[in-house]
């Protein structure tokens, strides 16, 4: 039997919207950060501070989620003298899809126990005339007051909500990419949120300076 002209018409649309699906399929993937280097981009020793322990730096939580979502992570506390510790985590996912997005701060410090103020968006100057959009957020428990900066970086863009996290992931694999992700969180456990801010932003400046424009590229992507 010959096939109908109905036939041919939605077999040419099946035929267009399988050809549109996989052309769209994401298959190139941006890596900015290869396996094992992570722990190298940001050294033990930065202007006045040298890395002392892990101790104390809230992790994102270890559940099955999490473990496919980071591939690398990195957690280390920051000592210099007359200055509160400066704790510092990155965390690192190769493949940031629709399903695997990396967790934000105000997801694992309430899982830690921690009640939250509000965040406030902000632009971070971290050189005459640069500057990077950020997060900030006080997380109390009952035993510490902890001040918090972060960003995340998603492929080459710097996304400040959630929402913009999920439209950047969205747009890279639409455009044929699969981005990588990675969390840089900052933090200083301190009742005085003016000088926690004052020791988060120097402490910053000294590491985005310290790292050169390779570093920078890794944890700022190449638009910073």
């Amino acid at each position: 039997m010959k096939p109908s002209r109905r036939d041919l018409v939605f077999g040419g649309l099946a035929a267009a919207t399988a050809a549109t699906a996989f052309a769209r399929t994401p298959r190139e993937k941006i890596l900015l950060i290869r396996d094992g280097e992570l722990e190298k981009i940001v050294p033990h020793r930065i202007g006045h501070w040298t890395n002392d322990s892990t101790g104390g730096v809230v992790l994102p939580p270890p559940d099955q989620l999490a473990q496919l979502t980071y591939s690398q992570q990195v957690a280390r506390t920051y000592i210099a003298d007359d200055m509160p510790p400066v704790m510092f985590l990155m965390a690192y996912g190769g493949s940031q899809t629709g399903m695997l997005q990396i967790h934000r701060p105000e997801i694992c410090y309430p899982a830690s126990g921690f009640k939250l103020s509000a965040t406030q968006e902000t632009s971070f100057p971290w050189a005459p005339g640069r500057s990077i959009p950020v997060r900030r957020f006080t997380a109390q428990s009952d035993t510490r007051m902890e001040r918090v900066l972060y960003w995340t970086r998603i492929g080459y863009e710097l996304p400040v909500s959630w929402a913009e996290q999920r439209v950047a992931a969205m747009r890279n694999s639409v455009m044929g990419y699969i981005p990588d992700g990675l969390l840089v969180r900052i933090s200083v456990a301190s009742d005085d949120v003016a000088q926690a801010d004052q020791v988060i932003g120097l402490f910053v400046r000294t590491v985005l300076n310290v790292i050169g424009a390779r570093g920078r590229r890794e944890l700022l992507g190449p638009k910073f």
